[in-house]
């Protein structure tokens, strides 16, 4: 009866329904049915019903099916042949159910980066959200999915930032403000600052916005050791204060006779005339020559803190910025060109365009009487028009994304969240019906897309993690801020490289190209980089650099601070790149203190792991990953000498991360899947669900078909908005 029930209802053909029917009988049932139920999967119960009433299990088959987990080792298990037409048998009848609809949460909040993004592009405002607000929580690999809420501490600093931003915009305000910048004590400062002139060293280059012309005064002031003495003073060196690379002071720094430490830096402090706008305010000391200290400590790159080592020069600590102290108007600033264009004095011109960017839709005089009041109210225009855009900024339809409505403007907010991180601009507006595919290969070309480096990779990779990450000072003395600023550029510029010119997504897997530094080239032992510029380095094989598995930047963020981890690198590939995430650990698992000794060789104590019930289900799939990796340590340095001996759990054995990469790229759809599934992840601002897999599918068909290119993902991505 069953098999009857599986003919009519499940599979259309009669001879694909036997096939389908015997090999899920043969390497399925006996695990998966009412009395054994292995990990909580019955499938022989649910046969009868036909595939497209339970779209959950069978999604759920279909990707055990496709990373080969199941069957496991050991069962028996289908050929190669024999697991695609067995998967085509299952995705056949999955995606021949009519479409669900693809949308995300009908309301949800702008994230940290996308309100400094939207602020940025609505007022031409730089403002720093991360250091305003809290940071968003994490769920499903993404910071844009559980911001529904906004709590009334929350509240409190939006209204405080939107009349700081307000202000800023409109440059009303005459009264001083105090602004104080601190550099981090990891940062090395003995070498060129990239944006300062060649030939000056160290320091620190702030990127601050002026709000009104008039005059200024810069403090500066330098690192201490842990006694209050300041670091670095051998002889005397000259300081420079510079605005767009101009000098504005130069002090000569020496030390203090009488060991009052605090005259050392006390005079370093200048006042002069600024134009309202933005500007690069450098800090910077003249170089003294080469220390015979610092050509002893080559090949180490770093110099900086007495619990590291001492340094060499002295090095910033803080520079303030106090002003307008002689405020002389607010100046021809990009803010207020795009606030009151050439000649404008009407409010209702003013502020409708704003409005209609800000709220993301065409705006009607109703919409207008929300804010004119705070104009008629004030006693001058500009106060009047800095009052609305404060209101504009803290109103419900700015802070938050109201998509609940299937029309042109909810789908262009759709499209510009997802690749920008921020507003749809007036093309995306206007157009009336709105040309996904046309739009969408615009939006990549445009700067704005960069949103998808620094948003979605930084999640996507771990590369925010890399700010947290402090590896052993004693192992690894020459990690410093600037290494950890140069692996994040790095990945960050070959996945730039990939959407700015379009290359196949499995460039990101294996390439002979990478960019370096001085900083990071010397980190990876490769020759001849000079400077602080990055620039593109084409790779000679054999070569330890190219794709993300080779990466410094990834190795970090997958790795203890004391040691490498092939649980974390293994669980980082299954995860991030097959999208295979092994289950949470079971409830109750016994310490491990005791029972394995910590001094046995990492492979050894992980078989001893795996020896464990509790822990070799998912031990058994993320540790032969990880060991392929163990040609790189703990920061991404390559070590010839290590075991790296890898395997995935269909039985496939490889050496190391060539041979890792080979096995990935035989296959290549596991990888663009995954990279769909995140990005889609990522648009629609929720987990995926078993009705979006068919899109998912569709998607990487189409991509399959035009060489994987990235902007094909996207473009797919994009035209499933609007179903």
């Amino acid at each position: 009866m069953r098999y009857l029930l599986l003919i009519l209802f499940c599979l259309p053909d009669w001879a694909k329904a036997q096939t389908t029917f015997a090999a899920l009988e043969r390497f399925c049932i006996d695990c998966h049915d009412a009395d054994t139920k292995k990990g909580g999967v019955d499938l022989d119960s649910i046969l009868q019903d036909g595939i497209a009433k339970h779209p959950a299990t069978w999604e759920k088959v279909v990707k055990q099916l496709n990373a080969r987990h199941m069957p496991p080792i050991g069962k028996k298990r289908p050929d190669e042949r024999g697991y695609d037409e067995l998967i085509a048998a299952l995705t056949t009848e999955l995606d021949a159910q009519p479409p669900q609809a693809i949308a995300g949460p009908a309301f949800r909040r702008l994230t940290r980066t996308e309100y400094q993004n939207a602020v940025r592009d609505l007022l031409a405002v730089e403002f720093d959200a991360k250091a305003a607000f809290p940071t968003d929580e994490i769920s499903h690999g993404f910071d844009n999915i559980t911001v529904g809420d906004l709590p009334p501490a929350l509240l409190d600093r939006y209204i405080s930032a939107a009349q700081k931003i307000a202000r800023q915009a409109v440059g009303t305000s005459t009264q001083p403000e105090i602004t104080a910048i601190r550099v981090r004590p990891d940062i090395t400062q003995e070498y060129h600052v990239p944006g300062l002139p060649l030939g000056t060293r160290g320091g620190v280059l702030v990127k601050h916005v002026f709000a009104q012309s008039g005059d200024y005064e810069v403090q500066v002031r330098l690192q201490r050791d842990r006694n209050e003495q300041v670091e670095g003073m051998h002889g005397q060196h000259q300081l420079q204060i510079l605005l767009d690379r101009e000098v504005q002071s130069e002090f000569t720094v020496q030390p203090a006779k009488d060991k009052n430490y605090e005259k050392i830096d006390a005079h370093l402090k200048a006042r002069f005339h600024v134009a309202g706008g933005q500007h690069d305010l450098g800090v910077t000391f003249l170089p003294n020559g080469s220390p015979v200290l610092e050509r002893l400590r080559q090949p180490y790159k770093s110099s900086y803190n007495l619990h590291r080592h001492p340094r060499l020069n002295p090095a910033v600590y803080q520079v303030t910025i106090t002003g307008p102290l002689k405020a002389e108007g607010t100046g021809d600033t990009p803010s207020r060109q795009l606030i009151f264009g050439a000649s404008k004095t009407d409010p209702e011109a003013i502020l409708k365009p704003i409005l209609r960017r800000a709220w993301r839709r065409d705006i009607t005089a109703a919409d207008l009487e929300c804010v004119l009041p705070f104009v008629r109210e004030a006693s001058s225009l500009e106060k009047g028009i800095e009052s609305a855009l404060a209101a504009i900024l803290v109103s419900r339809e700015f802070l938050f994304r109201t998509e609940q409505k299937a029309d042109e403007a909810a789908l262009a907010s759709k499209l510009a969240f997802f690749l920008w991180s921020s507003l749809p601009d007036d093309e995306l507006l206007s157009q009336r019906p709105l040309d996904l595919e046309t739009q969408a290969r615009r939006m990549l070309r445009d700067p704005r897309a960069k949103a998808l480096v620094t948003n979605f990779a930084d999640q996507w990779l771990y590369l925010r993690n890399l700010d947290s990450i402090t590896p052993d000072a004693r192992l690894f003395p020459d990690f410093d801020h600037n290494l950890r600023e140069s692996l994040r550029t790095e990945t960050s510029l070959l996945f730039a490289d990939v959407i700015e010119n379009d290359r196949s997504v499995l460039d990101l897997l294996r390439t002979d190209r990478t960019w370096l530094d001085e900083r990071l080239a010397v980190h990876y032992g490769i020759p001849h980089i000079h400077g602080s510029r990055f620039r593109e380095v084409r790779l000679d094989a054999p070569t330890q650099r190219g794709g993300l598995l080779r990466q410094g930047s990834i190795l970090t963020v997958t790795s203890y601070a004391t040691r490498t981890s092939p649980v974390i690198r293994g669980h980082w590939i299954l995860k991030n790149l097959l999208a295979t995430e092994p289950p949470p650990p079971p409830p109750n698992v016994p310490a491990l203190d005791g029972v394995i000794s910590e001094t046995l060789p990492i492979r050894e104590r992980l078989a001893k792991h795996r020896e464990m019930a509790a822990c070799a289900s998912c031990h058994n799939l993320m540790d032969p990953v990880g060991f392929a990796l163990e040609n790189y340590d703990a920061i991404g340095r390559w070590r010839a000498e290590a075991d790296a001996r890898g395997g995935f759990a269909d039985g496939s054995e490889f050496e190391g991360v060539s041979g890792l990469e080979d096995t990935l790229l035989k296959r290549p759809e596991l990888f663009v899947t995954a990279l769909t599934e995140k990005l889609m992840t990522y648009a629609l601002g929720r987990c995926l669900e078993a009705n979006d897999m068919p899109a998912v599918r569709k998607i990487v068909s189409r991509a399959k078909a035009n060489g994987w290119k990235f902007s094909e993902i996207i473009v797919g991505i994009a035209e499933s908005l609007r179903k």
